[in-house]
């Protein structure tokens, strides 16, 4: 610890990111990568802003990208927000939206940069235990809030809510901001943007991460309603006035052009994890029902840790959180065909079992 660190400094515990291993003929499948790649459209887009252009600054406001995203969601530019990725758009909102003197609540087991957002900015939180069969009840959010932020499908078990459940959630908490973050919603779950119009409470946090296959160039969005979005340019114009450059707002524009890719893509991933979940429960795993492009499973014989060491050792790495609770659970993220069926047959290894055909 440097005696040149500020108190804040010293006291925060940052939030781990799934390993980037350089590992050779290695099976990743760790991240939530998607496997199928970006739109061809987005790609030549970036190439084509590869320029002299690139001496100038991108547009601040994003503008063309927003009116693209309005126009996809059915929404006006006003309400929409993007920023570097969804996490910077979901720390903006901690800042701008989250700290109240009634306690902020998200799930016990979620995704972990929420308590680390909470140490940084100061937010007083209370994590809402998750049900024996690991699923969010919207009734145990019935309690004193100052706001709420909740995943869906949930992170990383990859359960959804229905969007009558976000409804209730929303009513139950008129007066307090709720934060939807719906990194995984396009593989199965139920976006709450249609709730937008007549919930001025209710801000949905969306990214190119995942469905859209751009991880690497780093876009994140929020739709909400306009005073909210406010309050997010605020934040963000005293933080860092230029958040995406030339080559993510034109790649993210030419994605969202290119529908036929994107569900063409999204409909592979959602049959590989319906294939791997088959596959999982014939060699004894419990395996949670994902709305995600990852499952969240455990064997009742063998230890979370161990087994991931062991899948290790045959150069496959799965995500393992020594948390309680999780800790003998994997999250494995849906991968190409040859990807599942290399984790499928390392497993049957492992635990001695025959090969399962999935």
């Amino acid at each position: 610890m440097s005696r040149f660190w500020s108190s804040l400094t010293h006291d925060l515990k940052p939030y781990v990111p799934g390993e980037q291993p350089r590992m050779v003929e290695l099976v990743k499948l760790n991240t939530n990568e998607n496997p199928i790649g970006p739109s061809p459209r987005a790609l030549q887009a970036i190439r084509d802003q590869a320029t002299d252009t690139l001496r100038l600054y991108p547009d601040p406001q994003a503008t063309a990208l927003r009116s693209a995203l309005a126009e996809y969601h059915k929404v006006r530019p006003e309400q929409v927000f993007v920023g570097n990725g969804s996490d910077e758009v979901l720390a903006h909102a901690f800042a701008a939206l989250l700290k109240h003197d009634a306690p902020l609540l998200f799930p016990d087991i979620t995704y972990s940069f929420y308590p680390v957002y909470c140490r940084l900015f100061g937010i007083h939180y209370e994590a809402v235990p998750l049900d024996d069969a690991m699923r969010i009840r919207v009734a145990d959010y019935r309690r004193p809030a100052g706001a709420l932020i909740l995943p869906n499908p949930n992170a990383p078990t990859g359960v959804a809510l229905s969007r009558a459940e976000i409804v209730a959630l929303l009513e139950q908490h008129p007066d307090a901001p709720v934060v939807i973050d719906e990194a995984y919603v396009d593989f199965g779950a139920e976006t709450a943007i249609p709730l937008v119009a007549s919930h001025p409470n209710l801000l949905v946090v969306q990214t190119m991460s995942k469905s859209r296959a751009l991880a690497g160039l780093r876009v994140g969005y929020a739709i909400g309603d306009a005073d909210l979005i406010g309050a997010l340019t605020r934040v963000k114009d005293s933080f860092n006035s230029y958040p995406l450059g030339r080559l993510a707002q034109a790649g993210a524009i030419a994605s969202l052009e290119d529908e036929a890719w994107f569900q063409q893509s999204r409909a592979r991933v959602i049959e590989g994890r319906e294939r791997l979940t088959r596959g999982l429960v014939r060699l004894g795993f419990k395996v949670l029902p994902s709305s995600a492009n990852f499952v969240f499973a455990c064997h009742p014989a063998h230890e979370g840790a161990a087994l991931a060491g062991a899948l290790r050792q045959r150069a496959v790495i799965v995500r393992h959180f020594a948390a309680p609770r999780i800790s003998d659970y994997l999250r494995i993220t849906v991968g190409t065909d040859g990807q599942i069926d290399r984790l499928l047959s390392a497993l049957s290894d492992i635990l001695g079992s025959k090969p399962a055909a999935a």
